[in-house]
């Protein structure tokens, strides 16, 4: 009796180990199967990803991959569940995850962002002149898109000088193919060039080269990023009754956020303020820290943030990874 007892005891002992370790552990993950991440290549989709790698991989050991591709390439591969994750899915923006949605191949949990924006910039200099930098308006009565058809010789394109130059984003990404529309829409394509950057690294740099040589540019771009906290621009109005308000949330896989609910409740707490997330994104662009080190910055120097979205075993596997 006493052999059995201790028997019990023992085996009593293990499901209790076994309780406790599912309580922050994942069939998904336990079954050996990694939870593959869209690869996007913009900053605060970059750092979204590796944060969010970092608390499945060191605070619920799942393996953890990425894959490499433009967005719509990418909504592609989260439909078929070739990826799982989308760090950073700006809902209703494009067809591929609209149909999806539809479909009901792919899900949008949480809210990683709150607050975004996008839209079509000048620097305030265009408009408004800058004494202290010694700029005179060239377009003082620029307000709207509309607007532009008379400012083309303002933002000219030096390869084909009789247009404008609008800078769009690069190719692929789905504001390439809405800003291409919103060109014919506006009646501006025979007067300025849709000129795609080829990365997003690249748009940046024509920003900040024609700003600090104090010349004009018109160009798309959205927040949270660290470009915006650097230049000092004015967002151009749209036509009366648009709604470009942005809903950002975590793309997940139909397949994954059946099969992996304790992972999903997870992602979906993940939120970083705006202001905060422009912030260490700026110091990404000026230290030139790559994003697996700034979300290493982010785990050590924001505890109060993370640890609410993680069980207390999950935080403390992440502490001892850190």
């Amino acid at each position: 009796m006493k052999v059995m007892s201790k028997v019990k005891c023992v085996a009593v002992g293990l499901a209790l180990t076994a309780g406790a370790n599912a309580s922050f552990a994942s069939d998904w993950c336990d079954s050996g199967k990694a939870v593959k991440f869209a690869g996007l290549n913009w900053e605060s989709g970059m750092l979204l990803t590796e944060i969010m790698q970092t608390l499945l991989k060191e605070g619920y050991g799942c393996k953890v991959d990425s894959l490499p591709g433009n967005s719509i390439s990418m909504e592609n591969a989260l439909s078929t569940n070739d990826i799982q994750v989308f760090a950073e899915e700006w809902v209703g923006r494009s067809e591929v995850w609209n149909k999806a949605a539809e479909a009901g191949k792919v899900v949008g949990v949480g809210a990683p962002v709150v607050g975004a924006v996008e839209g079509w910039y000048v620097p305030r200099f265009v408009v408004e002149g800058d004494a202290s930098r010694g700029i005179k308006a060239s377009a003082p009565n620029l307000k709207n898109i509309a607007d532009l058809a008379q400012y083309s010789a303002i933002f000219r394109d030096q390869e084909e000088p009789s247009k404008g130059r609008f800078y769009n984003c690069p190719a692929g990404w789905t504001c390439e193919t809405e800003n291409t529309e919103m060109l014919k829409d506006y009646g501006l394509e025979n007067s300025y060039t849709n000129f795609r950057s080829g990365t997003g690294p690249a748009l940046d740099a024509a920003v900040l080269s024609s700003y600090k040589r104090k010349e004009p540019i018109l160009f798309y771009y959205w927040s949270p990023t660290a470009l915006l906290g650097r230049v000092d621009v004015i967002k151009l109005e749209e036509k009366p009754g648009v709604d470009k308000s942005v809903t950002i949330q975590v793309g997940l896989s139909k397949t994954f956020h059946d099969e992996a609910p304790e992972l999903v409740n997870v992602l979906s707490k993940v939120n970083i303020p705006i202001d905060l997330l422009n912030t260490y994104l700026a110091r990404m662009s000026v230290e030139h820290i790559d994003a697996p080190e700034l979300a290493k910055t982010f785990f050590k120097e924001k505890p109060e943030i993370w640890t609410t979205w993680v069980s207390a075993n999950a935080a403390k596997n992440i502490q001892s990874g850190l």
